[in-house]
């Protein structure tokens, strides 16, 4: 178990990242992945806050753990967990999508501290980790890669192709997060294409599989240390999760992947959100 107070830090370290989430990087009327943003709060705050090895004064500091956002269009997430880490002021989240901003709506390795590769082309992401944990295997360093999917993402083929990569070079500094929440764009993973069950496919080729609620820190931070024991395979967590987590009328809607809130709804989410904040 983990201390107590770890636990509640990193549990409002995810609060806050929703909250940006939805007050500073959405706001009334603006179009951005909410949902998968917010399901995937507590994997991400975790990592940037508890396991990973960074430095928000030296982003490029090469002994660095990496992690790549391979569902990209879940950035808010990843630029609310940057802000709140120090790699840019929280004052550029509301700048998100404008002309010439730093935060764009997929991440931008170009524009933004922290990023290490450009994601967002589903597929693309993993298969930049698998090269990243490669080249490190090669140069004999210690760091560490990690990746999050989205479970509508590994209905894409590209995915299958990094897996086998990464099983096949054996790559076991490379930690990869599947966000189960069950939803994508267009409604149920299971009615559009379903990538059902995904334990055993990722077993099957070749990965060391763990299951976790991916809202319960304990078992994140059980299922990352578990990571780091295994030798030989890369592991792959897959994060059972709620879209839109947090916000009542959001969670388990497929139409909050990605639409905008009118002036009334951002009022409630923020209302909930901040009330959370408060216990």
């Amino acid at each position: 178990m983990v201390a107590e107070e770890i636990v509640r830090a990193i549990e409002e370290k995810a609060l806050l990242m929703r909250e940006h989430i939805v007050n500073d990087l959405i706001g009334a009327g603006k179009v951005g992945h909410l949902g998968g943003s917010c399901s995937s709060a507590e994997i991400v705050a975790a990592l940037y806050f508890h396991k990973m090895k960074h430095d928000p004064k030296n982003p490029k500091d090469p002994d660095r753990d990496r992690f790549l956002l391979s569902k990209g269009h879940a950035a808010l997430g990843q630029y609310a967990a940057l802000a709140l880490a120090g790699y840019f002021p929280v004052s550029e989240l509301p700048k998100v999508k404008s002309l010439g901003a730093m935060l764009q709506g997929h991440p931008d390795m170009t524009k933004t501290p922290g990023i290490e590769a450009n994601t967002g082309s589903l597929g693309q992401g993993i298969s930049a980790a698998c090269g990243m944990a490669l080249a490190a295997k090669f140069q004999n360093k210690n760091y560490r890669v990690y990746s999050i999917l989205g479970d509508g993402e590994i209905e894409e083929g590209q995915v299958w192709e990094a897996a086998m990569f990464a099983a096949h070079y054996k790559l076991d500094n490379l930690c990869a997060v599947v966000d189960f929440n069950g939803l994508q764009i267009d409604g149920k993973i299971t009615d559009v294409m379903s990538p059902i069950p995904i334990p055993e496919k990722f077993s099957a080729f070749g990965w060391n599989v763990i299951e976790i609620n991916g809202h319960d820190f304990d078992e994140i931070e059980a299922a990352y240390k578990a990571a780091r024991t295994v030798k030989g395979k890369p592991t792959m967590i897959v994060s059972k999760s709620i879209k839109g987590k947090d916000v009542s009328f959001m969670e388990n809607n497929a139409a909050w992947h990605g639409n905008a809130p009118n002036a009334e709804q951002y009022a409630l989410a923020v209302s909930e959100l901040k009330a959370k904040l408060e216990v």
